[in-house]
């Protein structure tokens, strides 16, 4: 599947849930957001019915976000129903790993290759004030369960305000190195103004080799996370959804003044 600028798009990113269990200050808003309503969110039916178009159209990377993913009920059951869709070769997720020890194995069991952890910070006390009152002992809980049970690799996303020499940043970088974990600094970002950067350590953001599609736990499907097009597959039908996508994918990213990062998965 090429788009007009001869990029191959084999990956989609899905949000399976806008609720999340953190409020972190660059994401969401103290007070919390207004959610979906539970009948406008895809059923687990729905999304491996995605899946499946995608991949007869060249998708074999998905990446499953929320909000935070781990709390959308069933989740392992539906870690494993896309991991036996045929043609997927690589399932991962990307949590803050709040309720990883507990899904760990369950989601390795299931088919999940691998895992993107999220930190900021090492400090118990920042990561509380960054989080609005998140534990840091139960991320660095599941970071050591998603070693334990083989998820390969373990990639820790660090948020930097400014760049990767802040002395938080080098902090879990060295944590990374000691204990055998990826590092990638992402820019903090801003939709509405259009501010993004590639990902250091990584591919997002560089748009001149993206690969990538996103569906929104409502069903839209996006062809760029800095574009406010999107294509629902509910009033498009799925195939004709992927191909809009496709066809309006923008050659780079510019702003999406509607969008929130909670609501599209990052």
């Amino acid at each position: 599947m090429y788009d007009r600028f001869n990029r191959k798009l084999n990956y989609l990113r899905i949000s399976v849930t806008d609720r999340c269990n953190l409020r972190c200050v660059y994401c969401m808003p103290e007070e919390g957001i207004e959610l979906m309503r539970h009948e406008d969110i895809l059923s687990f039916e729905e999304i491996v019915n995605i899946v499946k178009e995608g991949v007869q159209k060249g998708i074999d990377k998905i990446r499953l976000t929320g909000g935070e993913p781990l709390v959308r009920k069933g989740i392992v059951d539906l870690v494993k129903q896309i991991a036996s869709v045929k043609g997927v070769t690589d399932l991962s997720i990307t949590t803050n790993g709040i309720l990883l020890s507990e899904y760990a194995q369950a989601l390795k069991d299931a088919g999940l290759n691998r895992v993107n952890i999220s930190l900021d910070t090492l400090s118990p006390s920042r990561y509380a004030e960054i989080t609005r009152g998140g534990d840091i002992q139960k991320v660095f809980a599941g970071i050591e369960a998603a070693k334990k049970v083989g998820l390969n690799p373990v990639k820790i996303n660090c948020v930097v305000l400014k760049n990767s020499n802040e002395k938080d940043a080098r902090e879990v970088a060295d944590f990374c190195v000691k204990n055998g974990l990826q590092i990638r600094f992402i820019h903090q970002m801003n939709l509405q103004t259009g501010e993004f950067s590639v990902v250091e350590g990584g591919e997002g953001g560089n748009c001149r080799t993206c690969n990538r599609l996103r569906l929104t736990a409502n069903g839209d499907i996006k062809p760029c996370l800095f574009n406010e097009k999107a294509f629902n597959v509910k009033r498009e039908g799925i195939a004709g959804a992927f191909e809009k996508a496709v066809t309006n994918k923008p050659k780079r990213g510019t702003k999406n003044q509607s969008g929130k990062f909670y609501g599209i998965g990052g």
